[in-house]
């Protein structure tokens, strides 16, 4: 089924923010987005050229490995980043940055020439420019991401904005507990 602005021959690139769209999750919702839904909303019965996840990790830390192999089976290229510390906080407690923005930013450039439509997983402003970019080049340009997080620019500036607790099984079913 054809959605408007959207048909079967259309080459699509998906790009997700992982960090902006679980800690949107968690804070709103208090629930864990069901990637591979996404991935098949967005990319919404057309051509699909990539899917690439942006995930930022603590080194030395494991516990992300799991979740980074589940977004490898299901289609996404993961791209990984360390947090890095930005500065010290009160007590010198280290105040951790991860930001893929320009990551994200420089793979849509990358892709560009092969792409027709780019849907973006994030509600971050900070991508308003680029997506301009690729607008006034004939992409067709889309956002996944919670209204209440996403800024209101970058909804202004869009194709297509989808509220994520819209699409098909949006979050992931909560364990239930070990017996």
């Amino acid at each position: 089924m054809e959605t408007l602005g959207q048909h079967p021959e259309q080459r699509v690139g998906v790009f997700v923010d992982t960090q902006n769209l679980y800690h949107s999750a968690r804070d709103y919702y208090e629930r864990n987005v069901n990637f591979e839904s996404l991935l098949r909303y967005a990319v919404g019965g057309r051509r699909l050229v990539r899917a690439t996840a942006y995930v930022v990790e603590k080194e030395g830390d494991t516990s992300a490995w799991p979740f980074i192999y589940k977004l490898s089976t299901i289609g996404y290229k993961v791209r990984r980043m360390y947090l890095t510390v930005k500065e010290l906080g009160e007590g010198g407690k280290p105040i951790y940055e991860g930001n893929w923005d320009m990551g994200i930013a420089a793979d849509m450039v990358r892709l560009m020439p092969y792409l027709d439509v780019v849907v973006l997983g994030s509600g971050d402003g900070d991508f308003v420019e680029i997506l301009e970019v690729l607008m006034e080049r004939g992409i067709r340009v889309e956002v996944i991401a919670f209204r209440e997080t996403t800024a209101q620019r970058l909804i202004d500036a869009v194709d297509r904005f989808t509220h994520l607790p819209e699409i098909p099984n949006p979050f992931m079913e909560p364990r239930s507990p070990e017996r």
